[in-house]
Order: C-alpha cells, then sequence, then structure tokens
C-alpha cells in the first residue's frame, strides 16, 4: 500500500485531527467531508474506532501502512508500554524532528527537505526521512541550504520547540536531547485503540 497522497484537508476532517498540525482543515468546516457532512450521525463500531485511531496516527506521519506495521513491530520488542515505545520511535523519525525544529511547515514539507539532501545529522547528510534519530545526535542544515526561502518562512512562524529539543537559531540546528515522554505526545491519539487493532 503505498503513502496517501491526496487531499489532506478532506482526510483530516474525516478523521476528525488536523494531519498537518495547523488546525486550519477543521477551522471554517469542522465536520466529515461530503453532501451530509454536518447531519451524519453514524454509530461506529469497536473495530472502527480502532481503524480510525490507527489512520489517525498514519496519516498525520505520512507513512505507508507496510512501514507503519513494521515500526509497530519494532517497539513491541522493546522494554516498555507498546504502545507509547511505537510513539516515540514515530516521534524520533527525521523528518519528524525536521518539522518540530521549524525547519518546515509540514511534515510533508519535512519530508521534501530530508529527501533532496538539505538535512545533515551530526554533520553527514542523511537522506531517508525514516531515519531513526539518537538522543545526543544534531540535527543541521547543509551549508548550501542555510538560505533557502521555505526554510526561512518557515522559522520566523515557528515559535515552540519541544523540551526534548534543543534548537540553536545562531547556527540553525538542533540536538535531540532525550526521547519524549508520552504527555509530550499527541494527546488526540489512544495509541492503545492501535495496539488492540494489530492485536486482534
Amino acid at each position: 500500500m503505498s503513502r496517501y497522497t491526496g487531499p489532506s484537508w478532506k482526510l483530516s476532517r474525516r478523521l476528525g485531527v488536523s494531519l498537518s498540525g495547523t488546525g486550519k482543515e477543521l477551522e471554517k468546516r469542522p465536520y466529515v467531508p461530503g453532501q451530509h457532512g454536518p447531519n451524519q450521525r453514524k454509530k461506529i463500531s469497536e473495530y472502527g474506532l480502532q481503524l480510525q485511531e490507527k489512520q489517525k496516527l498514519r496519516h498525520m506521519f505520512g507513512i505507508n501502512e507496510r512501514q507503519f506495521r513494521r515500526t509497530f513491530d519494532v517497539a513491541g520488542k522493546i522494554t516498555g508500554i507498546h504502545g507509547e515505545n511505537f510513539m516515540i520511535l514515530l516521534e524520533s523519525r527525521l523528518d519528524n524532528l525536521v518539522y518540530r525544529l521549524g525547519f518546515a511547515r509540514t511534515r510533508r514539507g519535512s519530508r521534501q527537505l530530508v529527501n533532496h539532501g538539505h538535512i545533515t545529522v551530526d554533520g553527514s547528510r542523511v537522506d531517508i526521512p525514516s531515519y531513526r534519530v539518537r538522543p545526543g545526535q544534531t540535527i543541521a542544515l547543509r551549508e548550501k541550504s542555510l538560505k533557502l526561502t521555505a526554510v526561512e518562512e518557515s522559522l520566523s512562524v515557528n515559535n515552540f520547540v519541544p523540551e526534548y529539543l534543543t534548537f540553536d537559531a545562531d547556527k540553525l540546528e538542533g540536538t535531540f536531547t532525550r526521547l519524549p515522554e508520552r504527555s509530550e505526545l499527541a494527546a488526540e491519539i489512544n495509541e492503545s485503540l492501535i495496539v488492540e487493532f494489530y492485536s486482534r
């Protein structure tokens, strides 16, 4: 199953969560898309709820089903709570941390930055969005990419960097200081439903 490349705003309304992180998708029309959107009263089964939660998280990070499931299986082999470990692994992806540091406005934009070779990890160029960053590693822009218009625009509007990251605005680099805690991750996701979905 390939990565979703369709209209993201419509998908955000279908799932009831802002996939871009800006919240703009739900401001005007906070109901599901379609002719009967505002008046739909559909009862969702337990399986439907689990599937919806899984799709929320998968589309939030913009990855395909195979990669999502593989990360879920890896999380199950780590000591601790399966669902929390899973979300921490997703949060540790390079494209996500580039987004969290404010180099791009969306995860789609951050994935493009990584794919095009604009990002370095500990001084070495990395062009794999799913690269798992480890605590202590430093993420920066390549010297040739420091003046990118898209990056400058994104940094000018970004005013929040999570506590598990440190950002040096002068050098335009950030350090992944520690693994995030569950309280610092997406509150709108109920990861236990995802664990139940895959445990069927």
